[in-house]
């Protein structure tokens, strides 16, 4: 039966299908008069998929009722699928089709299938085979958002064009043993898809060397090594990094990512809620050597946010170590090995990279690959593996840049830190306007 494809409008569907609310429902029972009783139809109960392995095939066969007062022609069932989930093959009576991320919404594929025969009321109904899906390699937090409805859904702002699927065409079956809904039953649901997987938030911190009363450049990096991306709760941010600038230095311009959160020290968001698989990104800081103060040394880390997932710490903190010639000291502090460490041992950063090449995972969902800038100075980028991170770069009036190890964390003052993260995404949401590919 041929698909009567809606054509390439740029209508959002429900606000956008797979909005920053909705996209996080942790609910395995359909959530509560989403539709009114315009189209009478209401989801079964479906279960999450939970240690869900990437590469692994997730089935997933929705159950719904015409609970309405009159048979329907035809019914369609649309599927949402965050970046780390894709598809099998895909039915001949289906299409699919990607969404570009924007604003505060990551991107996502959408699956529709349209179903052209009648649906009579009070009967529950399924496809008669499950619609496959796959846990691809970044799969970590994912949802599937499923509806269904009596029009054909339209695809949203920013939508790839269709691609039709080509194994044999899905029926609906009637289920008799099933359950009809409960009354008031939704037409959409949100189901959490939680892989077994790991991402390795890392910093990379840099050596500021030069004479008193200079200005130099000063480069420190974020990256997420993967091999998963992370989704964070809605209302939340998967990471922000803290720069605290060494004794002796001042800054003179701040990444514009980057918050003042007192004295010396900075709060710096990632530019978007969720944090892409082999992302980076470069916070960049003009600093004045105002003098030399021995042992001096600045520190780059991870804020303060949950990460399950990490499971390598000694990336998580950085140096900044200071040498500077001239004024009172000659002998500058850029010794990296000496006591005057947060706590234990240096480790020192490795051979990633920080060019582009998309991620790992297949399927049908979108791939990291532009490089974005953050601002005037921060930058974004994507690449296939990535490791510890070094810096390079050399500063604007004569001193170099070099990579620095790892040490503990610094601790964070709690009640002036939530204020500046807050504040700091406040500045990231306004500069994303307008997309942010994935």
């Amino acid at each position: 039966m041929p698909f009567s494809s809606p054509g390439p409008r740029a209508v959002r569907q429900t606000a956008g299908a797979f909005g920053a609310v909705a996209l996080f429902a942790l609910c395995a029972a359909p959530a509560v008069a989403a539709d009114g009783p315009a189209t009478g139809l209401a989801l079964g109960t479906i279960a999450p998929f939970d240690k869900v392995k990437p590469g692994s095939e997730l089935p997933l066969s929705p159950t719904f009722t015409n609970t309405g007062t009159a048979a329907l022609d035809k019914v369609w069932l649309s599927y949402s699928l965050t970046r780390g989930l894709g598809r099998a093959a895909l039915p001949s009576n289906c299409l699919s089709y990607t969404v570009g991320s924007a604003d505060e919404e990551p991107g996502h594929t959408q699956l529709v299938c349209e179903f052209d025969q009648p649906v009579q009321t009070g009967v529950v109904y399924a496809p008669e085979r499950p619609l496959t899906l796959k846990a691809l390699d970044r799969a970590l937090y994912e949802h599937v958002q499923v509806t269904v409805d009596s029009s054909a859904p339209v695809p949203d702002d920013g939508a790839a064009a269709p691609v039709h699927g080509t194994a044999a065409a899905l029926k609906l079956v009637e289920r008799p043993d099933e359950k009809t809904p409960p009354a008031g039953a939704a037409s959409s649901a949100d189901i959490a898809v939680n892989a077994v997987n790991s991402a390795d938030f890392q910093v990379g911190g840099a050596q500021l060397k030069g004479k008193a009363g200079d200005t130099v450049t000063l480069r420190v990096k974020f990256a997420n090594a993967g091999p998963a991306w992370v989704l964070p709760q809605p209302g939340q941010r998967a990471a922000h990094v803290l720069v605290t600038l060494p004794e002796g230095t001042s800054a003179v311009r701040t990444d514009t990512l980057c918050t003042n959160t007192g004295a010396e020290s900075y709060a710096c968001g990632t530019g978007a809620p969720w944090v892409n698989e082999h992302e980076s990104r470069t916070y960049t800081f003009k600093v004045k050597l105002d003098k030399a103060v021995p042992g001096a040394r600045g520190y780059v880390e991870l804020g303060s946010e949950a990460r399950p997932f990490d499971h390598v710490k000694k990336n998580d903190t950085a140096r900044i170590t200071l040498a500077v010639s001239g004024g009172t000291d000659t002998t500058g502090g850029g010794s990296t090995g000496d006591g005057g460490s947060k706590g234990g041992g240096d480790s020192t950063g490795g051979t990633g990279s920080t060019t582009s090449t998309g991620g790992t995972g297949t399927g049908t969902g979108t791939d990291g690959g532009t490089t974005t800038t953050g601002g005037t100075t921060g930058t974004t980028s994507t690449a296939g593996t990535t490791g510890d991170l070094t810096t390079g770069g050399s500063d604007s009036t004569g001193g170099n840049l070099a990579a620095t190890g790892a040490g503990p964390a610094l601790p964070l003052a709690g009640a002036a830190a939530v204020a500046v993260v807050v504040g700091a995404g406040v500045v990231v949401a306004a500069r994303r306007r307008g997309g942010r590919e994935d």
